[in-house]
């Protein structure tokens, strides 16, 4: 799993690579989970019907997902939840992203890094995690709009993830013992695929990025 991320700092990079332009102002680099954050989208007036709405748009929102059926007394609870990450093989039938997954609601997390612990040493050294070619990573994930205490919509996503006990490099992360997690990053190509593709066809999409195409340094 992965609990920070770099966001994307290049505009021209994220216009280039994703079709997008930053909704305002870049406010953090370092990202935690629940802090305002930027994701790519399919406009939900496009799939209304709305044939003037953009392909892409890029929009802020609370990293940490919090379901659109979630009723207003149960706001401070959801907004206390792990909701970063979520696990793509339960996340259909999760309370918390189960709406998103049904409704095909993907996402693009543009990156230009994600962290995770090495434990290897038998303490957690942060690892950063880039693309060996110098290119953004994007995250897939899944977006969702929740109302809040004062009944206007907010923006939410989260970082899908997959088991990585097999996978030749995140499977030397994270405590011995227990099961690996890595999220999904998707090759460019996919980028238009995964935002339009409809709930049945997403995890055809969930596989692990090439390992030789990563770089690993240790932040020490």
């Amino acid at each position: 799993m992965c609990s920070h991320y770099q966001t994307l700092k290049d505009a021209e990079l994220l216009l280039r690579k994703f079709g997008v332009t930053r909704p305002g102002v870049l406010s953090r680099y370092d990202m935690w989970p629940r802090y305002q954050g930027v994701f790519v989208r399919r406009p939900p007036e496009h799939d209304a019907g709305d044939e003037a709405a953009a392909q892409r748009e890029a929009v802020a929102g609370r990293w940490g997902l919090i379901s659109a059926l979630t009723k207003p007394y149960g706001l401070d609870k959801a907004a206390k939840l792990s909701t970063f990450n979520a696990r793509s093989e339960s996340a259909a039938t999760s309370f918390t992203f189960g709406h998103a997954w049904r409704r095909g609601q993907h996402c693009i997390i543009p990156a230009d890094a994600i962290f995770e612990p090495d434990w290897r040493s038998g303490k957690a050294v942060a690892t950063r995690f880039t693309r060996a070619d110098g290119a953004p990573l994007g995250v897939a994930g899944l977006w969702d709009r929740f109302r809040d205490a004062a009944g206007q919509w907010q923006e939410s996503y989260t970082m899908l993830t997959i088991n990585a006990d097999e996978d030749p490099l995140f499977r030397d992360y994270h405590q011995a013992g227990k099961e690996k997690r890595m999220v999904v990053i998707l090759p460019e190509g996919a980028y238009g695929d995964w935002l339009t593709a409809p709930a049945d066809q997403s995890r055809d999409f969930l596989v692990p990025f090439p390992p030789d195409k990563l770089v690993a340094i240790p932040m020490t």
